[in-house]
């Protein structure tokens, strides 16, 4: 897999394996620990964890403006990665819930996300220029460094297949420990109790989902005292979760700095032992061309990330409320889904590689805009099956125990392989756009914006999860199938603006 491409992309993609799996361990739970442990509603979760996953590429500017600067992208790196393993420390810090002091500990929980999306901008789109860095020096192809960016994305997505299983098994192992059973839907349930909102009809409801969810055969007496043990046993295992991440943080940087001489040092100066180039000097008018076509095509991915980071939020309330946890004798965690995109990653990738290079051997290849292009019409089809399958489904206010509701049956609820081929299709859809934009951005930038370029592409993303807290809002107010039927409005509109850049674009990369 690793012949003819340079030596430092094995130890690169290792070390962003070992963080993307601390990263995901915290991101398969982070929507459902803030609404454990601070009673928090979908809009306003969704609104923090918008902003979260918005700076954890925003700050990617900032990251590449200072390795730019310093013209020291390996020490950048290394600080980032410490500075993240700092904010996972103060996450993973077991606090009381209900929480003594509501605006403190909230407040404290905020700084750790803070500190881990400054980090994580140190961190992130310096490496992938880094890796953009190796190809630069050498006679390495377009297919070649396409592939090698697809590999190391193969890598990110490794690490983050397990995420979703260990977090969850922590939190369950520990709710066990405190003799109590998982169920996704008792927070709810529980703050609903604890802040006096609970109706008679929700508290029937909920004197029976207690009394499943305690291990001893007693019947659950009073569900005040029951409600703050719960969410005490819950938030605490998702603490012992984010401990995980730390571990997984320092894997990475013993991997980094023991294979730091396999990489590049800024512009150029490090020479390919067997071919020796110069810098690519360009022209003014030339720069600027590449600086408009990169960001044309930021504008357009923006809403491919819009839609496809869901996954961490709509899609992961869906399956939640409204998806049965059961395959066959096998129970299922609300995380558990968020493994089935890595896993199709790792799975899609060789596969998707053969294609690409049988079609380049007949000459058909698509071009990288093109392919982008084809990947928004594959992430809007996603969505409409979210769409179709979604109609006939209750609001959301309906079965929020919150407002009076009570939880969908499972007779009710729909089967799990829809957001399981939902997942596939998104990959498919991913797989199209990211690893082969970034791969675009390494191409086209121009050598002395490397680390601002791959920067800006992060920055594209970070627009388009700011705006992930509309899909949060939507979930809760409006009938389901209006809101997958927005991302696919915006999604086809991105696939037919690409499809009518194409052209310049195409003629911007040669």
């Amino acid at each position: 897999m690793f012949k003819g491409h340079p030596k430092g992309l094995i130890a690169a993609a290792l070390a962003n394996m070992g963080e993307r799996f601390g990263f995901y361990t915290m991101m398969a739970i982070l929507v459902l620990f803030l609404q454990s442990k601070f009673g928090l509603d979908g809009t306003n979760s969704g609104i923090i964890y918008s902003v979260f996953y918005a700076l954890i590429y925003i700050l990617a500017l900032v990251g590449g403006v200072i390795a730019d600067r310093l013209q020291n992208y390996k020490g950048t790196i290394t600080a980032g990665l410490i500075i993240m393993t700092i904010g996972y420390v103060i996450l993973a810090i077991p606090t009381p819930t209900p929480v003594p002091n509501y605006n403190l500990y909230l407040t404290v929980s905020l700084a750790a996300l803070f500190i881990i999306a400054f980090g994580n901008g140190m961190f992130k789109g310096n490496l992938q220029a880094l890796v953009g860095q190796m190809y630069d020096k050498g006679d390495y192809t377009d297919n070649k460094r396409e592939q090698g960016f697809q590999i190391f994305y193969m890598f990110i997505n490794i690490g983050a297949i397990f995420a979703p299983f260990i977090a969850p098994s922590i939190r369950n192992w520990w709710l066990k420990s405190q003799g109590f059973k998982y169920n996704p839907e008792l927070p709810a349930y529980c703050h609903s109790q604890l802040n006096g909102k609970i109706t008679e009809k929700t508290a029937a409801a909920f004197q029976e989902l207690a009394n499943k969810a305690t291990i001893s055969s007693s019947e659950v007496t009073n569900l005040a005292d029951f409600s703050k043990n719960y969410l005490n046993a819950f938030t605490t295992g998702f603490h012992y979760a984010f401990a995980i991440a730390i571990v997984a943080m320092l894997i990475s940087v013993v991997i980094y700095l023991a294979n730091k001489k396999y990489f590049p040092n800024p512009k150029g100066k490090t020479e390919d032992k067997q071919n020796k180039t110069e810098e690519i000097q360009m022209d003014t008018k030339e720069i600027k061309q590449r600086i408009y076509a990169l960001l044309a095509v930021f504008g357009i991915v923006i809403f491919f990330w819009f839609s496809f980071h869901q996954n961490g939020l709509t899609l992961t309330f869906f399956a939640r409320d409204y998806t049965l946890l059961k395959i066959g004798s096998y129970d299922l965690s609300v995380e558990s889904f968020q493994a089935m995109n890595p896993f199709f990653v790792v799975f899609l990738i060789p596969i998707i590689l053969s294609i690409f290079s049988w079609l380049k051997t007949k000459g058909i290849d698509p071009s990288t805009p093109k392919k982008i292009a084809i990947g928004m019409g594959i992430a809007a089809l996603a969505y409409l099956v979210m769409a179709v399958a979604s109609i006939g489904l209750p609001l959301y206010e309906t079965i929020n125990p919150q407002k009076g509701g009570v939880s969908l049956p499972d007779t009710q609820k729909v089967t799990p392989f829809l957001l399981i081929g939902t997942y596939f299709i998104l990959t498919v859809a991913e797989l199209f756009i990211s690893p082969l934009g970034i791969a675009f951005v390494s191409k086209v930038a121009p050598p002395q914006y490397q680390g601002l370029m791959q920067g800006g592409w992060l920055g594209a993303t970070a627009l388009g999860n700011q705006l992930l807290f509309i899909g949060a809002i939507l979930y809760e107010t409006v009938p389901l199938w209006v809101t997958w039927g927005l991302f696919v409005v915006v999604c086809l509109i991105s696939m037919f603006t690409m499809l009518f850049m194409v052209k310049w674009l195409d003629k911007i990369a040669k």
